[in-house]
């Protein structure tokens, strides 16, 4: 059944009031809001009706109406006015993304805390599509006869090295030599395909210069394994108590606990939409059924995605969430495309 617009009026007021106090939202609040004059009466069978139709509730400690699910639902979709960002809440979102994230691990394990800092809520950030991490380049660097640095590029921008030792001596023309094998056969390819050239050369090379480059190959491959399992960083779960729905110590502690302990399981945006809003029931995990989140991703390259998620009430303040959650998301995508770019009022307010 499709709601009229009298309803439609009356169930965003409902919303509008009860985000900014907290508080059920009685017919004498709605009245003062409606365009025209209305009865008291026609506002309270308008009442029951959403009651009965399922998108309003009614506490029983009060006379006034707080919204259901299904009531922000409608509500996000179809009723909630678009929040235009400030000039203030630009600059303070583009001065947070000032810091030197230059490559993916860092963006991701801060970019929690810094959504968590410009929304007021609780965060949390991961990446997707690490199984395609390959890598990207290859440097030997010698230290004595015994040990050198392994150095290999990542094709999601992240650099990583370790102290190796030999079992037997090199020359000084071995690691330059191996350098260039390892940036000539092994590069963009997976683990699998790693193992396999390795095979390959095994008769082609001399001994102890097979042995430095299967350390090497050993190395690339573990750090390919670590890159596909994907990490989560949460931030500011503690903000939750500042919000009265989490008042309930025991209630607080149970999603507090989620955020901390299964992270993993935290939403992950369906499809390609760049944007997503689930509320309460629609979560699937059953520590987020009374609670929203707001999912937003940006683009890394290379074939990655990152991600972004505010976790919070039913309550939440999904326009100005959502405004800021996409300001921010874009801002990432396009410092990726366009280092230190970041886009202006004008293009965030169209």
């Amino acid at each position: 059944m499709s709601l009229t617009d009298r309803k439609k009026q009356i169930l965003k007021i409902v919303v509008d009031g009860y985000i900014a106090t907290a508080e059920p939202v009685g017919s004498k609040a709605i009245a003062e809001k409606m365009p025209g004059k209305i009865s008291s009466a026609t506002i309270r069978n308008e009442l029951a009706d959403l009651v009965e139709l399922g998108y309003l509730e009614q506490p029983h400690t009060s006379a006034g109406r707080i919204p259901s699910a299904k009531g922000y639902r409608l509500y996000v979709n179809e009723l909630m006015e678009q929040h235009t960002l400030t000039a203030e809440e630009i600059a303070a979102i583009n001065q947070s993304l000032t810091g030197k994230l230059a490559q993916v691990d860092q963006v991701v394990s801060q970019a929690g805390q810094l959504v968590s800092r410009v929304v007021g809520y609780p965060a949390y950030a991961m990446a997707g599509g690490k199984s395609a991490v390959m890598p990207r380049r290859y440097e030997l660097i010698g230290v004595d006869e015994r040990s050198f640095i392994a150095v290999v590029m990542l094709s999601d921008s992240r650099v990583k090295s370790q102290l190796m030792s030999l079992q037997l001596a090199v020359d000084a023309d071995t690691l330059p030599e191996l350098s260039h094998l390892l940036n000539t056969h092994f590069t963009a390819i997976g683990a699998e395909e790693i193992s396999l050239r390795l095979m390959n050369l095994s008769d082609q090379v001399e001994g102890s210069r097979f042995l430095l480059l299967h350390q090497v190959c050993d190395y690339t491959c573990e750090l390919l394994q670590q890159a596909s399992h994907q990490s989560v960083y949460t931030n500011g779960a503690s903000q939750l108590l500042t919000f009265p729905e989490y008042r309930d110590v025991d209630k607080a502690h149970d999603l507090v606990s989620f955020m901390v302990d299964n992270k993993e399981s935290l939403p992950i945006p369906a499809g390609d939409s760049p944007m997503q809003i689930l509320i309460g029931p629609e979560n699937v995990n059953d520590a987020l059924k009374e609670s929203s989140v707001v999912i937003a991703s940006y683009d890394i390259g290379d074939n990655m995605r990152g991600l972004v998620g505010v976790v919070g009430p039913t309550r939440m303040d999904y326009a100005t969430v959502a405004a800021r959650l996409s300001y921010f998301a874009e801002s990432l995508s396009r410092m990726f495309g366009a280092p230190r770019q970041l886009p202006n009022k004008e293009e965030t307010n169209q």
